[in-house]
């Protein structure tokens, strides 16, 4: 790992303001209501209007950090697989603001949440955003990403997602692998405003990966695909209580249709379906023949074989679509709401058939919760 040059201090933005108060109040009263053990809320909340008014900001403890992770999990209106919520291992590392440091603790947070492939849902929050206190940034929307690389053609060699992001690492001194192909494991780049960013590679023990077979199609096997463990989101804005942690990586683990009904389907990602039809002998003169459908439902199969066959964790859309309507009752027992995003919960393959397809969602949005963050394209050398 060398430094690199930082972004522009303009490109990140600052926080020049004042904590939200009245933001702070509703969550240090949430925390207190769901959370009896820490007492009566009015010294908490006198202590906060304090430290405030002295710097802007507050510090949440401990406590308040835990709880305010795992509920913005739970208010996260795109994740289907939030009955799990309160499981979230909470990493508290706000000390941390170099950004090589915060490049290491996202490795040890690979390794942590891969365990073994026992996957475990794992959230590690780095240094707030404070007036004047710039916080650190991960470029990279997941910690684990495959290159992308273009060609003269127009063609992209890898996923065809991260293109931009392959040709920014390239352009801070990453150097691919002398050949290169198409699940080339992406450097890490972490940035702040007032420092130089890092450019940090995964080592192979951090990154848990499992080859793609098919229990029927031998054929598959030997065409070297294979996909990452850990479905760790790196790019997202964590808000509790008015307080924004812009680097927050976060997992849980994957639903088997992410890998092969998106990544690997998808025309701006892998697109392999129509070479696999064509592998597969069907008939793809036309969409009426479905033969897009056929492939898909290997695709996926060949997915959740691969992964069980490995002793890595996954689950499949229609056990956890029924997990989903088990979280909103248990929600709505406990007198809560539970916004949901149909267009992300319904899951992207034989959707009609899937239990969360046939019903409507409360669209609220509540707080804590995660955010888009503010880092893709901050830096305009790559575009």
């Amino acid at each position: 790992m060398a430094p690199v040059p930082s972004c522009p201090a303009e490109a990140i933005p600052l926080r020049t303001t004042a904590v939200d108060l009245a933001e702070a109040d509703d969550f240090i009263r949430l925390c207190h209501s769901e959370n009896p053990e820490l007492g009566p809320v009015a010294p908490r909340l006198a202590e906060v209007h304090a430290e405030v008014a002295a710097t802007g900001t507050y510090r949440h403890t401990p406590a308040e950090l835990t709880f305010g992770a795992r509920v913005a999990w739970r208010n996260s209106a795109r994740c289907i697989g939030r009955l799990y919520w309160r499981s979230l291992k909470v990493r508290d590392l706000r000390d941390l603001r170099d950004p090589k440091e915060v490049a290491d603790e996202c490795v040890e947070h690979l390794r942590l949440a891969g365990n073994g492939g026992k996957v475990r849902p794992v959230i590690t929050v780095f240094a707030p955003d404070e007036p004047g206190q710039p916080a650190p940034r991960i470029r990279n929307e997941q910690l684990v990403r495959y290159a992308g690389y273009e060609g003269s053609d127009g063609g992209v060699l890898g996923d065809r997602r991260n293109a931009e992001l392959t040709d920014w690492a390239i352009a801070m001194g990453w150097r691919p692998p002398e050949r290169r192909g198409p699940f080339d494991v992406l450097p890490l780049i972490v940035e702040r405003a007032d420092a130089d960013s890092a450019l940090v590679e995964l080592p192979s023990d951090a990154v848990l990966e499992v080859p793609i077979s098919h229990p029927e199609l031998p054929w598959l096997a030997d065409l070297g695909l294979r996909w990452h463990a850990v479905p760790a989101i790196s790019n997202m804005r964590l808000r509790i209580g008015g307080i924004d942690y812009p680097a927050a990586p976060f997992n849980g683990w994957y639903m088997g249709t992410e890998i092969g009904a998106r990544n690997f389907a998808d025309v701006d990602r892998y697109d392999l379906l129509p070479y696999l039809g064509r592998r597969m002998g069907l008939d793809t003169s036309s969409v009426q023949t479905l033969w897009k459908d056929r492939v898909l439902v290997e695709l996926n199969r060949a997915v959740l074989h691969s992964f069980a066959a490995a002793g890595v964790t996954i689950t499949d859309h229609h056990t956890e679509s029924d997990r989903f309507l088990t979280h909103i009752k248990k929600e709505e027992a406990a007198g809560r709401t539970c916004p949901a995003d149909w267009t992300w919960i319904v899951p992207p393959m034989s959707s009609g058939i899937t239990s969360v397809f046939h019903r409507y969602y409360d669209k609220e949005e509540l707080l804590p919760n995660f955010f888009p963050g503010d880092t893709k394209g901050v830096c305009p050398i790559i575009h």
